[in-house]
């Protein structure tokens, strides 16, 4: 899996360097691109230090990514990774630690850093493998001014039965409108992170903590046929090539009343430049059997262990993810674009707290609220909210993902396509059953 192959690397590319040059390979995201436009003009020029990016879609990104650190070909030296890879990645010997460069430097303030991204970050060896750039959870938003047309209301803590009826009741109430806007595109880091947390808070989970594989279990089974079916009564048109991107775009042009993802995504609605701005509203993560459901994600940089430049690379990310970095984005590009999500005085900052005051008490509840320990209904075998924090789940919930859209598209039955994905989560299972 961590070998696996991928296609279309997207634009830029990695060069050598005298030395005086960083290597990057990072996720399209919104927050990244604003990165790239900033390096020049305030990293460089600072350092000395020239940044080679390459950017690419999610789903490329993350192969090459895995492509690259497993070979340790040295090729990047830093890429933005996750909570998922950092501690994996970290135990197979591809990161290098950055207890004594980075968290070290007195001016990046570790101890700000909040203690759930932090956690996710940290290796089972103590060791911290890479710093956030952003962190996030999942709530839901939805569109006020549509809602007070209506005359409805949504609960803080609504209900995916809630959910589903506000869907039926905004779906076609203004012309070329869908009540909700849901990931179906195949992928594990699309579809399978929000659907995940539906299952969790079914009742459903992967695997139970004895590694017995439960993909076609009853709370699987429920949670994937609710949201298939709320999909493909009220989501948005083409929703098995639909991902964060396209649900993004979806809510900002008002094609969509409600959308159920990261909560990185306020600061994007919230923007000068967004057409929406002021007429969202945010509540938590719909649930239906447990108290809470967000997820619990950060976009983090590493540093490959092969790298060259290991020093050079943690001048940057000691920039990127520091608190200077968050200033200048509020300077130059509004305080609801900051990379937030990661940092205690980011939610204690005036200024944040004016640009993002719709949204960020529902952020910082939602990401200190997510247990990635206790996500559900049972005991888990290893952590994660959204993903099982094991080598074989990208493989395995890709393929699934792929029937799950198959099934979204109206190719198969979600029974059909959950007993296929019960096959390859029970090959899995057995590995570790062994163990």
């Amino acid at each position: 899996m961590l070998a696996a192959g991928c296609a279309g690397w997207g634009q830029g590319g990695a060069t050598g360097g005298d030395g005086k040059a960083v290597n990057v390979l990072m996720v399209n995201n919104p927050q990244m691109l604003d990165l790239q436009k900033l390096t020049p003009s305030h990293f460089t020029r600072q350092t000395g230090i020239k940044v080679n990016y390459t950017v690419l879609p999610e789903n490329d990104v993350r192969d090459k990514i895995s492509q690259e650190f497993s070979s340790q070909a040295g090729t990047y030296d830093v890429a933005s990774i996750s909570n998922f890879e950092a501690p994996i990645y970290g135990g197979y010997g591809w990161l290098a630690p950055l207890n004594g460069t980075v968290a070290k430097d007195r001016s990046f303030a570790q101890s700000d850093i909040l203690t759930p991204i932090q956690e996710g970050l940290t290796g089972d060896d103590g060791k911290l493998y890479a710093e956030p750039f952003y962190g996030e959870s999942s709530f839901l938003m939805y569109r006020k001014d549509i809602f007070k047309a209506e005359g409805l209301s949504m609960p803080r803590h609504p209900t995916w039965r809630q959910v589903a009826a506000l869907a039926a009741k905004t779906d076609g109430s203004r012309p070329g409108l869908k009540g909700i806007c849901l990931r179906g595109m195949p992928g594990w880091g699309e579809v399978i992170a929000p659907l995940t947390t539906v299952v969790n808070t079914y009742g459903g989970t992967w695997f139970t903590k004895d590694w017995k594989a439960q993909v076609n279990g009853a709370g699987f089974t429920q949670a994937t046929k609710m949201y298939v079916d709320l999909i493909r009564k009220h989501g948005e048109p083409g929703a098995a090539q639909a991902g964060f991107a396209e649900c993004l775009s979806s809510f900002q042009h008002g094609k969509t009343a409600m959308w159920y993802d990261a909560t990185s995504a306020a600061g994007l609605l919230e923007s000068k430049e967004s057409p929406v701005a002021g007429k969202v509203g945010y509540a938590m993560a719909p649930v239906n059997k447990t108290k809470n459901s967000g997820w619990l994600y950060s976009w983090a940089w590493g540093i490959q262990n092969a790298s060259r430049h290991q020093d050079n690379a943690a001048k940057f990310i000691a920039w990127a993810s520091g608190k200077e970095y968050e200033k200048l984005v509020g300077n130059t590009l509004g305080w609801a674009r900051v990379p937030a999500g990661k940092r205690a005085s980011t939610y204690a900052d005036p200024e944040y707290q004016k640009a993002a005051a719709s949204f960020y008490r529902a952020t910082k509840e939602a990401i200190t609220g997510a247990d990635p320990n206790n996500p559900g209904l049972q005991p888990r075998p290893t952590v994660g909210i959204q993903f099982v924090d094991i080598p074989e789940f990208p493989d395995l919930a890709t393929r699934t993902s792929q029937e799950i859209a198959s099934a979204i598209a109206g190719r198969i039955s979600v029974t059909t396509a959950l007993d296929k994905s019960q096959e390859l989560a029970q090959h899995v299972a057995a590995k570790y059953r062994k163990h």
